[in-house]
């Protein structure tokens, strides 16, 4: 055998290197097509805004005669990212009583219309809601749990992004 054959001879490496890098290319593109054509990137979701929200239960005598301690419940962003209210409901026990906090049409709870959530729900926002009953006596139950739950834009997923129990 002569060493020096070795050296000169470079045919074999060339044409492997080659079929290796057409078959990577294949398969690359076969993924990146199949993607597309299966729908498979319709399905990345955007993640859950990272943002905090107090939960305040004013008590007695909160700005009318009328309303007691627990009759009123104060949501206000605290910091982290600004989320847009349309994307938002609120959630008393297992019903929804705010679908877009920015409405001011809800399911009988009735959002403080100085204090509501604008367009853009950011640090500082506040609030209000009072129970649809309030003069009756009746309120919000204890124990229950009131949450913020964000949709996703595109509908397929949904997070609470903060979550507060009604004292007893």
């Amino acid at each position: 055998m002569n060493i020096k054959n070795l050296f000169d001879d470079e045919d074999a490496v060339s044409p492997v290197i080659g079929v290796i890098l057409m078959v990577a290319i294949t398969v690359i593109l076969a993924a990146v097509i199949g993607t597309f054509v299966l729908g498979l990137g319709d399905q990345v979701q955007s993640s859950a805004p990272n943002a905090n929200f107090q939960f305040q239960y004013p008590s007695a005598d909160y700005e009318s005669s009328s309303l007691e301690a627990g009759d009123v419940i104060e949501i206000t962003h605290n910091g982290g990212q600004d989320v847009s209210a349309s994307n938002l409901d609120v959630q008393v026990g297992s019903a929804i009583v705010i679908d877009s906090p920015g409405d001011d049409t809800s399911s009988g709870y009735i959002p403080n219309a100085s204090s509501a959530w604008s367009s853009t729900v950011s640090t500082g926002s506040t609030l209000t809601l009072v129970e649809p009953n309030a003069t009756a006596g009746d309120q919000f139950e204890g124990g229950f749990t009131v949450r913020v739950v964000w949709t996703s834009p595109s509908g397929g997923s949904s997070n609470t992004i903060g979550s507060s129990t009604v004292p007893n």
